[in-house]
């Protein structure tokens, strides 16, 4: 490791975290990759230990682990407002383009070769999920108490995935918490070591508009327990099933949008924002999505060794964890089902391959679909309405 330089200025903060923003393809293993680049090998502001910790910290939080790491490194080497600096450099870049591209995909007469590439992208999604929550399973699997209810909550992440509606939340929370009553009814009596950062208000508003975009932004931004992608079910249930904002078809083009633009999948988030309520909806949910990220680094990263070292937030996670990873799997179900052309059937057999068997780049495949995508609408196939 290079010795440790002088702390960065704001100014540079701001540069070095927006290139992060800008060139952040490929999602969390991408982030990483550059803030331990940046932190640890160019400039020494972090030991390698110190990163390390650092992203396990980070993993125990809900919401998405990779931007928090951003917003705790920039709070390492710049205080307070390097967090606050650093975090905006590190999200803005990639929100602004999203909000471009779903101007384009959500616009009332897009040009047929962007539907086209929109359908194409949006039918090798379920495959992505399936990839997503593949890969998480390995370190989990080894870090379960039993097995056997590792297997149950995975299950139970599953069968809600699938279902794709609010009572996600409700799953997760409930796997947590019997997994730390479980751990708890084990040990001497005393005091319940579980922290009340999980314990959200689960007040779901009932009608549509601001308040229930406020809502779905917050499961995004707080409840999404192991791993980004955990939030597909937890918006396609609020934003195509419930309050109907948007057609399957538009919703897979979202989490393509958000799987191949740069920085956080969360930006998934501000397309569903556009199509309830315009620019202001996107800016709105945008906002809330990322507002916990914020929140627990400034105001709890001093305490983020002790969180480690909580029994009942290891616990909770330990049960909320397997249930994500099993409803990012089980979010494919309704993801495929929702593809309604016979040709998209075929790209997301094709993707299928190349993410699972070849080990093909995510949006390398993503952009290969929408191009396909593209031509076969150029050629006079049906797309979906």
């Amino acid at each position: 490791m290079p010795p440790q330089s002088a702390k960065p200025s704001l100014g540079e903060i701001a540069r070095e975290w927006g290139r992060i923003g800008c060139l952040g393809f490929g999602g969390p293993p991408a982030h990483i990759a550059l803030l331990r680049q940046l932190c640890v090998e160019r400039r020494g502001w972090l030991s390698a230990h110190e990163f390390e910790d650092a992203i396990a910290a980070c993993n125990l939080l809900p919401g998405p682990a990779s931007t928090q790491l951003a917003i705790f490194c920039a709070w390492r080497v710049g205080g307070r407002r390097g967090a606050l600096v650093g975090g905006f450099g590190f999200i803005l870049p990639g929100l602004a383009v999203i909000l471009g591209l779903a101007v384009l995909f959500l616009a009332g007469a897009p040009p047929t070769w962007v539907r086209g590439a929109g359908a194409g992208a949006g039918a090798a999604v379920a495959a992505v999920a399936i990839r997503a929550g593949a890969g998480l399973v390995p370190s989990s699997w080894a870090r379960a108490a039993v097995h056997g209810r590792w297997l149950a909550y995975a299950m139970a992440g599953v069968i809600a995935g699938a279902m794709a509606g609010a009572a996600l939340v409700l799953v997760l929370l409930a796997c947590g918490l019997l997994e730390v009553f479980l751990r708890r009814s084990r040990r001497p009596p005393g005091r319940l070591s579980l922290q009340v950062w999980p314990l959200l208000p689960l007040a779901v508003a009932s009608s549509g508009g601001l308040l229930a975009l406020a809502w779905t932004a917050l499961k995004v931004g707080a409840l999404s327990y192991g791993g980004g992608f955990v939030i597909v079910p937890l918006m396609q249930g609020d934003a195509v099933d419930r309050f109907h904002w948007m057609t399957d078809a538009q919703f897979l083009n979202a989490v393509a949008l958000g799987q191949v633009t740069p920085g956080p999948v969360t930006h998934t988030v501000a397309v569903v924002g556009y199509a309830a309520a315009g620019l202001g909806g996107a800016l709105l949910a945008s906002c809330i999505a990322f507002l916990p990220s914020f929140a627990f680094v400034l105001l709890g990263a001093r305490h983020f060794d002790r969180l480690r070292g909580n029994q009942g937030v290891l616990a909770f996670l330990d049960g909320a964890g397997p249930a994500a990873i099993g409803a990012i799997i089980g979010s494919a179900i309704p993801l495929a089902l929702a593809l309604s052309e016979p040709w998209q059937a075929a790209v997301l057999a094709a993707a299928a391959l190349a993410l699972l068997v070849a080990r093909q780049s995510v949006v390398l495949t993503l952009l290969a679909a929408g191009a396909v995508g593209a031509l076969a609408a150029l050629l006079g196939a049906s797309l979906p309405g």
